[in-house]
């Protein structure tokens, strides 16, 4: 019996796994952004703010929010057939910031979030992922209310090298979420280009 092209079983492709981080200041909107793009249920690790907390945790322009992350939060969403990416939502507050760099540990790149209602606080993701270089995107959550700035005035304002990207994007948005991921990998892939290109004298 002959068989013809169409009747191969195609091969299952085996993608590529990539692991990107989330980090940002408290209340910046960490967890729902893994959240509004992951396939899978997010794994969270959010306990309820209490008392005993409020001597440690800053809820500056956060005052209604009621919980926060502990440890990490997890999500994975499939960009294409062959490559999936595992997101790993990092703890705001400083207290937690010791597990830093284990969720660092094989990470191809970092989403910093901010808001422009409170740049400061992601100073020290910047600080972080800059020090280790560990390429990374800045993503302004648009809040509602929140005013609006020129990318070049966020970038200025961060002490940003020109070569980081700064995207606008809604948290809770899908296709936003997926593009700033998109701009996360070919910023990671072009830094990676550049560093194995000869220099030529």
């Amino acid at each position: 019996m002959a068989f013809g092209r169409s009747s191969r079983k195609k091969r299952p492709v085996e993608p590529v796994t990539l692991k990107i981080l989330v980090a940002g200041g408290f209340g910046v909107g960490k967890t729902t952004l893994v959240g509004a793009v992951s396939e899978i249920r997010p794994l969270r690790t959010e306990e309820r703010l209490s008392e005993a907390g409020r001597p440690v945790d800053d809820l500056a322009g956060v005052e209604a929010k009621t919980t926060t992350t502990v440890a990490m939060d997890f999500g994975r969403i499939t960009l294409r057939e062959d490559l999936v990416l595992y997101l790993f939502g990092t703890p705001g507050q400083d207290r937690f910031w010791f597990l830093w760099d284990e969720l660092a540990q094989g990470a191809l790149g970092a989403v910093v979030l901010a808001d422009t209602r409170r740049l400061e606080d992601c100073f020290a993701a910047v600080d972080y992922f800059e020090r280790r270089a560990i390429p990374f995107t800045v993503a302004v959550n648009c809040f509602e209310g929140a005013d609006e700035f020129p990318v070049e005035t966020v970038q200025a304002a961060l002490d940003l090298d020109p070569e980081v990207p700064v995207l606008m994007c809604d948290a809770r948005d899908r296709g936003s979420v997926r593009d700033v991921l998109v701009g996360v990998v070919e910023h990671a892939v072009a830094r990676a280009e550049r560093v194995r290109e000869p220099v030529v004298t």
